[in-house]
């Protein structure tokens, strides 16, 4: 049974994996994604911060835009 399939440990083991590392970061970004970095765009008074990005891209703006903030 040790030996069986677990996404969810799987998924957790990537969360640190960098966004260039991802097999769908060409991907676009997912509606969460977008929802959070239009916000931290807005915040950060960048309204230019979320459009047309990557999954990848996207990770990494709200990353920036999350340091910028003092998030």
């Amino acid at each position: 049974m040790g030996d069986r399939h677990n996404p969810k440990i799987e998924a957790s083991a990537n969360v640190g994996k960098d966004p260039e590392d991802w097999v769908s970061g060409d991907d676009p970004m997912t509606p969460a994604q977008a929802s959070y970095l239009k916000t931290l765009a807005e915040q950060a008074d960048d309204p230019e911060a979320y459009a047309g990005l990557s999954k990848a891209e996207a990770s990494k703006r709200i990353g920036a835009l999350r340091e910028k903030l003092g998030l």
